[in-house]
């Protein structure tokens, strides 16, 4: 079986392992807890839906008091495959980057000390700390922890494409096997590589022609202070990519086809014409996986008699 996807530049997604069920269910309590943030409604699963692939669908998030950010959100589906976390590769992890939101005024917009306080506030969840930890003690690297530790399970294994990896020459049709040869042999596979299908390398954005982007977001040069770092953005992964939508740091792509069509053009330099587009986006399709299964969490209630929020899943 390994043989057959032995020579490709694509690998299969695995299933996660859990090694402490306590703090990956504690990670998905405070994941979809909108009391991390200043406002009381904002939590992680705000920006990155996990019923809309891990992302919002919108061209750059809305954050505390409508205030639009300046980037798309990627996914966090698979997001324990990339080689670092945000489009600039600010964050070296998952653990890193859970802290970052929540202190972020144009996001979550509260501070680390007041985070903590909540939670040590209600004693449902110093008692899931102990759990998980073997102590009553709360501070932010515990939360971070617990939060990478939950969004290292949303891997989406079991798509149509790693079918065909393991062997089943029947899981993609005629059309969607071409548009896997086209994608190959026009080079699209130099960035998009890897079981996550990219995450893996940091690219420029415009190569053959320069990208007119509608974000002020310069790149990886904001975290390196280098010139030559502008416009370079973590290549995203291409898993489940029919469902996050827009598309590019900037969201500006609204579809598959329109997205194909401006990476041929700017970084390959080639046109392809609307029937290898249409393969093409056919093949991207068949990297859908299983999505994220579990029942929504039951949040502890605040100890003041609040009621306990509850978790909001948009279909």
């Amino acid at each position: 079986m390994a043989a057959s996807h032995a020579a490709e530049p694509i690998q299969p997604i695995k299933s996660a392992q859990v090694a402490n069920p306590a703090l990956v269910e504690l990670g998905k309590k405070l994941y979809f807890d909108p009391r991390l943030s200043k406002s009381g409604f904002i939590s992680c699963n705000s920006c990155h839906n996990l019923s809309m692939g891990g992302t919002d669908n919108i061209k750059t998030s809305i954050g505390h008091n409508w205030q639009e950010g300046p980037i798309n959100a990627p996914t966090v589906l698979n997001s324990s495959l990339n080689l670092a976390q945000f489009w600039d590769g600010r964050a070296a992890d998952l653990k890193e980057q859970a802290g970052g939101p929540i202190a972020n005024p144009g996001e979550m917009a509260f501070t680390h000390s007041l985070a903590i306080n909540v939670l040590q506030s209600i004693p449902g969840y110093v008692a899931e700390f102990r759990k998980a930890f073997g102590n009553d003690q709360i501070d932010i690297d515990k939360v971070t922890k617990a939060i990478a530790a939950f969004e290292e399970t949303l891997v989406t294994p079991d798509s149509r494409f790693d079918q065909w990896l393991k062997g089943n020459k029947k899981a993609l049709s005629k059309n969607e096997l071409e548009g896997y040869q086209l994608f190959k042999s026009s080079g699209c596979v130099a960035c998009h590589n890897g079981p996550a299908v990219g995450g893996n390398s940091f690219q420029k954005m415009g190569v053959v022609e320069p990208y007119k982007a509608s974000s002020p977001a310069e790149g990886r040069s904001a975290v390196t202070g280098k010139d030559a770092d502008r416009f370079n953005f973590k290549v995203p992964t291409l898993r489940n990519v029919e469902l996050t939508y827009p598309y590019f740091h900037d969201g500006a792509a609204n579809t598959l086809p329109e997205a194909v069509d401006v990476m041929g053009r700017l970084q390959l330099g080639k046109k392809f014409t609307a029937e290898e587009n249409a393969k093409i986006v056919a093949f991207l399709k068949t990297l859908t996986g299983t999505q994220p299964n579990f029942k929504l969490p039951i949040l502890p209630p605040s100890a003041d008699g609040t009621p306990r929020p509850t978790p909001f899943e948009r279909k």
